[in-house]
Parts: structure tokens; sequence; C-alpha cells
């Protein structure tokens, strides 16, 4: 029986699996996998497939999730991105345990079993150029054409295939393809390519192989050794499953896996294309794979997202087999939800405005004691010294307040978090006009409390002017100006589409020193700024924060301004 959740959704997959388990199909296992090309940094489309398998092995008895790399095309992959696909797993909240394998494992037994089909009749080297292999293969609408040498004897095929293997031939002058149907309305089985040949070093294998074999026969095989019972793949597989299911029928393999297709994640201002994401690290258009403006779970988790609200993102979204674009507020609200219950409270003035306070010792400094979160006690307290001279937001005075304005102004009070109610007493100005300094007085008797019939507008953030830390705040938004670039960019490239306010660094930024020990990794909301998260830039010497996202949706109250 399964030991799925009662409090998970059922989804269409979690209802085929739960049949098979009750009737024993499998003999009451379920293993999955999630097989990623080493070719460039996840995203968060693959967060969502990463979630789907690897979550159903952990909610069924009897159940696996395998990571196997699908390394067959060494022209495009590298170990950094290796590293980078497990740690994005482990880091998602899952492990693969015993189960991890490449395809590069099954090199030898897939060559064998090509050596099989070519015995069977069912494979052939095809000497026809690329170009001259898309002309045979003919349209949606019209049938494709035989190759020339689809009619090889096995000797000369297998003797061609074996000289392909030793490397005496060119790249593209030869490759393997099935013999399927020519005329078949699914372009899939035209005959499709099996091997080709690449004279490039393999990132595990080196130089033992000069052909590869291609995906859509090297996906089906590597399910079958490793016995998968649900191969799950999105829906731009659906075509793919009679090839799939093709050569595993003319193959002596110990199982024959099920493919089940699900819709991809599509989400607003983003691009989940790998070959895109690579052009614009690449060009220069981001600042690596781990720009916090990426959709790459490691930019997503460098601008401050946990593993719980990505996989909190993934179950809203749901498993389906409908195409939809997902807003990005969805994605955003799972990170304010998680960061609003999580993350430490910490006080920053980014824009800073000086006060000084007259009537405050001048060498006094007294430590304030503030909360770390305002409704969890467990997450402990911090002190904040507060002295004469404080820094507030400048955005937080107006000398001509417009009407209900709730902050400070000439002969207003107000209340500094967790400290003082003060009075703006004088305005500085320098000879532009412009406001350099405030001069305003405290009333002593209010601290932590308003006085019996004492009415103050509004609270606002500080910061000690002589304890601050000054730091660099960066700024992101979203990568596109639109919220589906490619459809928008029309005929011309998708680069048209970058937003070029996608990334601001403030400089001016003062932090409490609570902050100086803030770690990578942890998370704040800079009160009533927004939620931050140290940067791997960030030293002793120079603090670096990210802006994970605002307290709230800055985007959708614009665009209800329009």
């Amino acid at each position: 029986m399964s030991a799925e959740s009662s409090e998970k959704p059922v989804n269409f997959i979690r209802a085929i699996i739960n049949e098979d388990v009750q009737s024993n199909k499998h003999g009451g296992q379920v293993v999955t996998r999630f097989p990623p090309e080493p070719n460039g940094y996840l995203h968060i489309g693959h967060a969502k497939s990463i979630c789907l398998n690897f979550g159903i092995a952990r909610d069924y008895l009897n159940a696996s999730c395998h990571l196997r790399f699908d390394d067959t095309n060494p022209s495009k992959e590298d170990q950094e991105f290796v590293d980078s696909i497990m740690q994005d797993v482990q880091w998602l909240g899952f492990s693969w345990g015993e189960h991890l394998y490449h395809a590069s494992d099954y090199f030898p037994k897939i060559y064998q079993y090509s050596i099989d089909l070519i015995k069977q009749g069912k494979a052939y080297v095809c000497s026809l150029t690329g170009e001259q292999i898309r002309q045979y293969r003919g349209t949606l609408t019209e049938p494709g054409k035989n190759s020339p040498y689809r009619d090889r004897s096995v000797e000369e095929n297998l003797d061609l295939f074996a000289r392909m293997k030793k490397g005496e031939f060119d790249e593209g002058s030869h490759v393997l393809r099935a013999k399927i149907d020519m005329t078949s309305p699914n372009i899939n089985l035209r005959d499709p390519a099996l091997y080709r040949i690449r004279k490039v070093p393999h990132q595990r294998t080196g130089d033992a192989w000069c052909i590869y074999p291609m995906y859509d026969y090297t996906h089906p095989i590597s399910d079958a050794l490793e016995c998968i019972t649900h191969s799950l793949c999105t829906l731009e597989f659906e075509d793919h499953r009679p090839l799939y299911d093709w050569v595993l029928d003319q193959l002596d393999v110990p199982s024959h896996p099920q493919q089940i297709e699900f819709s991809r994640l599509n989400l607003e201002y983003c691009l989940m294309s790998k070959r895109k994401l690579t052009e614009l690290v690449q060009g220069n258009h981001v600042k690596g794979w781990d720009d916090p403006r990426m959709p790459t779970i490691a930019g997503l988790r460098r601008r401050g997202f946990t593993p719980a609200s990505i996989r909190d993102f993934c179950d809203r979204i749901g498993i389906t087999k409908s195409d939809n674009i997902v807003e990005m507020a969805v994605l955003e609200n799972c990170i304010r939800e998680d960061l609003d219950a999580n993350a430490h409270r910490a006080m920053a003035v980014l824009h800073p405005l000086k006060v000084v306070i007259t009537n405050y010792p001048a060498d006094k400094t007294e430590n304030l004691t503030l909360a770390s979160h305002p409704k969890e006690i467990s997450m402990g307290a911090r002190d904040v010294p507060f002295c004469q001279e404080i820094l507030i937001d400048r955005a937080d005075f107006e000398r001509m307040p417009p009407p209900k304005y709730k902050r400070l102004s000439p002969g207003e009070e107000v209340r500094l978090r967790g400290a003082y109610v003060i009075r703006c007493d004088e305005v500085l100005t320098d000879a532009a006009g412009a406001v350099t300094e405030l001069r305003c007085s405290v009333d002593l008797a209010t601290l932590g409390k308003n006085p019996e019939g004492r009415k103050v507008k509004g609270v606002i953030h500080w910061v000690s002017a002589r304890h601050g830390i000054p730091a660099e705040i960066r700024l992101y938004d979203r990568l596109f100006i639109s919220p589906n670039p490619e459809a928008s960019a029309g005929d011309a490239s998708f680069l048209t589409q970058l937003n070029p306010d996608s990334f601001a660094a403030i400089t001016t930024a003062v932090l409490e020193p609570s902050l100086m020990r803030a770690q990578v990794g942890t998370n704040f909301q800079f009160e009533r700024e927004g939620y931050f998260t140290p940067d791997l830039d960030s030293s002793a010497q120079q603090l670096v924060f990210n802006r994970t996202v605002t307290l709230r949706d800055t985007w959708a109250r614009s665009l209800s301004d329009v």
C-alpha cells in the first residue's frame, strides 16, 4: 500500500502511481529518476521536476529516486555543471542516497544494444549529410523518403559502425539510424538518429569514445537498466513516447518503464530555455549563472530564496497536462510568507539623513533591546546602540508634508522604532536648499511606551550614526520588461526585452551593527524596506546585501496605477 501522506494533493501522476501500487504492478516498488544534462545550471523549471520525482520517492514505501546525468554530449558538458546540479538537489532538501548514475556508465551496453539492432535489421549506418537527412525527413504534412543507404547489408552496417567507433571517419560523415517508418505521421519515428560521431573528450570517459548515443536512444535504455517504474517527462516528450517504447520493445532489457508527461513550468518575466540562459551568461548580459536576476536555482539561492519557499511554490502550481504561464507574484508570495515567519528583523537606512538630538548627552550611548522577530520569541533579541546622532531615511522626512503624512516633518513628532519619540525642531540645508541635517529633541519618558494622551503619527526606523555599518545594497528587479519575453520580441532577439533597470546598487546604506555578524544564507527583514540576505561578495571590509523581495508587490501596484 502507498505510504503517501493524506495531506499531499493527489495529481494525475500520483493517481496512476497509487493504482499501480495497489495492483502490485511493479512488485510494490516505485522508482523515479531526475535526468539532467550537465550543460548548464538548473532553473526553477527543473525544481518542479525535482520536487515531483524526489517528492514521490519520499512519500511512498519501497520508493527511490535516481539522480542520473545525461552526459551524452561532451561538447557542451562540464564538471562545474555536474557539481552545481548536485548542490541544487541537496539544497532543495532531497537526497538520491546510493542512486547516483551517469548515462556514460552505460556506453558499453548501449553500444552492444546497437549491434543487436543492426543484426535484427532495425538499424543502419546512413551517410547522408545533416542537411540531406533533414530534406529526406519530410514535413508535418508530407511523408519522408528512405535514405539511399537504408538497405545496406547487416555485414556492411556492422563494419561501418565498428569503424565509426574506432574513429576512422570525420564528424558528420555517418550516423547510425533506427529503421522504423519514413512515412510515419510522427516525425520522431522517421528513422531517427541513434549515434553520431563526436571527436571530443568526455568529462568522465576521456578519449575512450568518439561516437555518442542520442538522448532519445539513451533515455529509455538508461531507464530500463535502472528498472525505473515511472519515467516522468515534460510535455514536449509526449511525441517521443512512441520512440521510447519502440526502442525498449526491440531490445532484451530488464524492464519496460512507463513514460508519463506533465506540463513544464513557464514563469512570467523569465526564460526557461537553457540555450538562452547560456546566451545571457556568455554574452555578459548577467553576472554568471548565479546572478540573482536569473531563474536558476543558484541565482534564486543567492538572491535569498529558501528551499522551503521553492518547494511550497512547486506544490502550489501543481502537476497538470495543461501548459500555462505562472504569475511571478505566486513565487514572490511564497518567499514573502516564508520570510515573514522566519526572517530575522533588523534596521537599515538606505538613503541616510543625519539627525542630531539636541537634548541627548553627546557622550552617552545606551543599548536598546529589540526583538529579533515580533512574533517568534525563540529567535531571541538583539542590542541596538542609541546615541545623540542617528540616521533616518530621507524618504521619512518632508519639509512640506502632504495630507495624512505619518512621518517626520518640521514641528511634528514620530516614534523611533524600539526607542523614543522625537520632534523635529530645526532643518539645516545647503546652499542649494537641500536638507543636510535635522535638529530634533527627544522625550526621554517615551522609551518603549506612549504616555497617556500622547498621540504620535508614525513609527520610523533608524541607525546610530556612530555605530552604524556602511554597506552596499543591491536591488534586483525582473530581468525582462515583458511577462512573455519571447512572444513580445516577435522576430527580434529576446535580448530586446531585457529590463535596463533590473539591477541597481545603493552604496550609501548604513546598517545596525548586529548585521556585521550576518552569514551568507541568513535572511533578514530590513524593517519597512523589504527582505535581504548577505551576498557572496560580502566581507568584513565591505558588507553587501541582496534584496530578495519587497514587502509588497510593487510591480502589481504600479500597474494598477496606470
